[in-house]
């Protein structure tokens, strides 16, 4: 069977944990920061984890991870 090809966009926005879940960032924290709380931009801040139901979905993307 041949090798599967890796999905470089998905690559570049996902890691996997020590538990084989995947980390990813948040969104809305790229710009029109000023209108935003102190609070909702240091939670957004932190990375969180992929939800269960696109968990298969990210996997498959990333078979190598």
């Amino acid at each position: 069977m041949p090798k599967l090809k890796t999905h470089r966009g998905a690559a570049k926005r996902f890691k996997k944990t020590g538990t084989g879940k995947f980390k990813r960032g948040q969104s809305k924290m790229r710009h029109i920061l000023t209108s935003k709380e102190t609070k909702t931009k240091r939670r957004l801040a932190q990375s969180t984890l992929v939800s269960d139901a696109d968990h298969a979905k990210v996997a498959r993307m990333i078979p190598y991870a």
